[in-house]
């Protein structure tokens, strides 16, 4: 369909539902999502040049491009967060909606809503933390400037960052903490740190100063404020959890703390930068979001990265957190991003916390004994499955048979508790030949005609290949979906079956 360009046939356009709609559901998505690769590779290989003239004309390129604004509409409208409005109670649900957002797209005369703020529960406490809702078309804007933002922040970001990067997990964080702690010569001491209010305090000036995307849309998205019980508040500091490009933010925040800790501890009297395990200080970062490690060879030397660490984080508006941040002995062990790692006898031992283990027992309990009390077996399954699929291989490649033994057993009796609720009258045999069964030569298996519960027993251990901290996922695509499709390999080695189909083989033998 062509349009001309006055204002009258624009806004035909806009109000034509049933061509837009038309419009948005022929999109070749895969299409879309090449082009925009393209141009964020363009941008990767520009950063790594220092051809900074480039980066920021080929940003411009992408946000300003109609695939770009495409693939921004449909993030905002797949995620979680899709039903969920910001101040202006609007919600894209439709592809007439959608497809009409994608021409409004645009920097010209832009302005942001105020957030909407709510307060969500911390994990494990009592305390609560501030979100920030931006308005769908505030989101798409953000989304898309993130597209042109990662690229640079990926090729100039620190090498031991893990969270919220593309092909990163805390998997790989944890793989990287074994590798550095699992020798015999490995370091004793550890600075666990935690950033106070990360999202929430970070300079702005700071962040004008040094994150390489348009200033003016920038001061548009940091300064938009937010609106709580009907009252607008001002934002002078942080960039709000919520925002779709906070955690770029975030992640460029405190990128340099790693150079900063090599130039100073890793360097011999040459300039050289020394192989962390030669050095005598034996200082290794591991970040995650604003949750890092940092080890050390004695308590004395963890104190004073401490502090270096602290000044490292004034410039920027942001302090430590003085109760979550702590100095540990390797043989005590510590908490990170859900696990637990500590020596015993000379060997490193990863497993999943008590913290995490005490969680996905309460939400099992929640779901068993008050939410399934009138529920199917059927329908109990399933929910409780959705829970345990994502702890289990969230946790599945530490050591965790133990753990998953013992979250199995206490799953037995919160069923146990639950049958007898509903058949009070009848005795133990009854109800475990009514809700317990036989499949494939394995007994007392909590099943329905429709499914089964999953047995933790069963789950086998794989562990996760060790990332090349050195790889782009813009530069090197073929390494991280070879990566990829090698853990597919082995968790199906471990199970016995065939998950590989024979291209995907092929590529895994021979590289991509």
């Amino acid at each position: 369909m062509n349009f001309s360009n006055s204002t009258t046939d624009k806004t035909e356009r806009l109000n034509n539902t049933n061509a837009l709609a038309a419009q948005w559901e022929s999109i070749d998505w895969e299409q879309v999502q090449k082009d925009v690769n393209r141009l964020q590779t363009r941008i990767a290989k520009a950063t790594a040049k220092g051809n900074r003239n480039k980066v920021k004309r080929l940003q411009y390129l992408l946000t300003h491009s109609f695939c770009a604004k495409c693939y921004a509409v449909k993030k905002v409208t797949s995620n979680k967060g899709k039903n969920t409005s910001g101040v202006d109670h609007k919600l894209w649900s439709t592809p007439a909606s959608k497809m009409k957002a994608v021409f409004l797209l645009s920097d010209k005369s832009y302005r942001t809503m105020p957030l909407r703020r709510v307060y969500i529960a911390k994990k494990g406490k009592n305390k609560k933390r501030p979100l920030g809702i931006p308005t769908m078309y505030d989101r798409a804007m953000q989304t898309l400037y993130a597209l042109a933002l990662e690229p640079v922040a990926e090729t100039t970001g620190d090498h031991i960052s893990f969270g919220f990067r593309k092909g990163r997990s805390a998997k790989d964080a944890c793989e990287q903490i074994f590798c550095v702690l699992a020798r015999k010569c490995s370091p004793k001491w550890i600075l666990e740190g935690d950033i106070k209010g990360c999202f929430d305090n970070i300079n702005h000036d700071w962040l004008q100063a040094h994150i390489p995307m348009d200033k003016r849309i920038m001061k548009r998205f940091l300064k938009s404020g937010f609106v709580y019980e009907g009252k607008l508040f001002p934002t002078d500091t942080g960039s709000p959890q919520g925002g779709a490009i906070s955690s770029l933010y975030a992640n460029m925040t405190l990128d340099g703390l790693e150079k900063l800790i090599q130039d100073k501890y890793h360097r011999n009297s040459k300039g050289k930068i020394e192989n962390h395990y030669r050095a005598k200080t034996k200082v290794n970062l591991v970040r995650y979001a604003d949750d890092f490690i940092i080890t050390a060879n004695t308590r004395e030397l963890a104190v004073e990265l401490k502090e270096t660490v602290s000044q490292f984080l004034t410039s920027r508006g942001l302090t430590l957190s003085e109760e979550k941040t702590m100095i540990t002995q390797i043989d005590d062990g510590f908490d990170f991003l859900g696990w637990t790692f500590r020596k015993f006898r000379e060997k490193l031992m990863v497993k999943p916390s008590k913290s995490a283990i005490k969680s996905i027992i309460g939400k099992c309990s929640t779901i068993i004994l008050k939410e399934g009390k009138a529920m199917s077996q059927s329908e109990l399954i399933r929910r409780l499955n959705q829970v345990i699929r994502g702890w289990s291989n969230y946790h599945r490649h530490v050591v965790a048979s133990e753990t998953f033994s013992h979250i199995n057993n206490t799953l037995y009796l919160l069923l146990q508790q639950w049958a007898k609720h509903r058949h009070p009258n009848k005795n133990k045999w009854w109800r475990l030949n009514k809700y317990w069964h036989e499949k494939n030569d394995k007994r007392w298996l909590f099943m329905s005609e429709e499914n089964s519960l999953i047995n933790l027993r069963s789950i086998n251990i794989v562990r996760q290949p060790k990332l090349q901290i050195s790889k782009n996922p813009f530069l090197d695509e073929g390494y991280f979906i070879k990566k990829k499709m090698k853990l597919k390999s082995l968790v199906a080695a471990r199970n016995g079956e065939e998950m590989l189909e024979p291209y995907e083989r092929e590529t895994l033998t021979y590289g991509s």
